[in-house]
């Protein structure tokens, strides 16, 4: 799959490239040519789940032929290495704690995972990255 820019000006690239370059040259955000269709089924399996096989199946259906199942399911374990709390709040609703995290920041769940994938792809390319913050 490739991830195109929301300025419509630069080309397509793939999954690893719009990772690591973040902005695309025409300074717009890189999306996913397309949506994978989750299926009610997946859906309703994932009450069954931890947080990081969820996360390891939704992101499969992204990165597909570009990492190894075996691979993203390592990234995803680390990831998520930590319990997320879901709060009963009424009825059939409720909240995800995602403060819980080792920041307690609701960005430890884009950021970890984010910075595991990073590192695949640089320990892939003999790369290295530096990330300020």
């Amino acid at each position: 799959m490739l991830f195109y820019s929301t300025n419509l000006i630069a080309a397509p690239v793939p999954f690893n490239d719009a990772l690591l370059k973040g902005l695309a040259p025409d300074k717009g955000l890189y999306m996913p040519e397309y949506i994978p269709r989750l299926e009610k089924e997946e859906i309703l399996a994932f009450t069954d789940m931890e947080y990081p096989e969820i996360a390891f199946r939704i992101a499969r259906k992204f990165l597909q032929g570009v990492i190894s199942d075996e691979e993203l399911l390592t990234i995803t374990r680390d990831a998520y290495d930590y319990e997320v709390p879901l709060e009963h709040v009424v009825d059939r609703k409720y909240v995800m704690r995602l403060d819980q995290g080792p920041t307690a920041s609701f960005k430890d769940f884009a950021a970890r995972m984010m910075g595991r994938l990073m590192q695949h792809y640089l320990n892939h390319g003999k790369r290295k990255l530096l990330i300020l913050t």
